[in-house]
């Protein structure tokens, strides 16, 4: 991977980080938890999923060991929680697009490691899925909570995994990084949004 790629995937990352980890911390105030809780929550739903994804595919040191600014994404998210929560939860459908967007950037991000570090197409997509999602989970098991990605709701794993799909079938196809990335996001926040909207869900079992 190219220098100029590198820096992209951290870009990224780090976008997708900061949405998460607000989140994680908007959440951990809907359980009136402390602000102590509110880090961990929101670091949690940060790196959580990328944690696991590392751990996984054998990369040492994880994604956020020694990473300053991985700490400063989570202080501020949770910062701007506490000093603005009354602007913050007025910007709820913001937040929902946004968080859209992050599993978009979660999902690419992760399957750019996964492929860095020799895993083929089909895992590689997985652990795109588990990059974007299980930070989310492990958050919800923390706060003692049905976690959001085994509820019947709208569609949310799913939308990652189609991106993901969709990404790593773009890039066998030599589609432009750039591109590949913007079709994918793209992809991701409109399933979200349909799904949430006309209310579609996998079917129960």
């Amino acid at each position: 991977m190219s220098f100029l790629l590198m820096n992209l995937l951290q870009l990224i990352t780090y976008s997708g980080t900061f949405v998460f980890a607000l989140t994680g911390a908007l959440k951990a105030k809907a359980f009136k938890m402390d602000i102590f809780g509110a880090a961990v929550l929101a670091f949690v739903t940060a790196y959580g999923g990328g944690t696991v994804r590392d751990l996984l595919i054998g990369v040492r040191p994880v994604n956020w060991v020694n990473d300053y600014l991985a700490l400063f994404l989570v202080v501020a998210a949770v910062l701007m929680t506490f000093l603005f929560a009354g602007r913050v939860h007025k910007l709820r459908k913001v937040i929902f697009v946004t968080d859209a967007i992050g599993i978009g950037l979660f999902t690419v991000a992760g399957i750019q490691v996964s492929l860095q570090n020799n895993l083929n197409n089909i895992y590689a997509i997985v652990m795109g899925v588990i990059s974007a999602t299980f930070g989310g989970l492990i958050a919800d098991v923390l706060s003692n909570n049905v976690p959001d990605l085994l509820k019947r709701g709208e569609l949310y794993a799913t939308a990652s995994l189609v991106g993901g799909i969709a990404y790593s079938f773009l890039l066998k196809n030599n589609v432009d990084h750039d591109i590949g990335l913007t079709i994918t996001v793209i992809m991701i926040v409109t399933i979200r949004i349909i799904s949430k909207i006309k209310r579609l869900t996998l079917p129960d079992i």
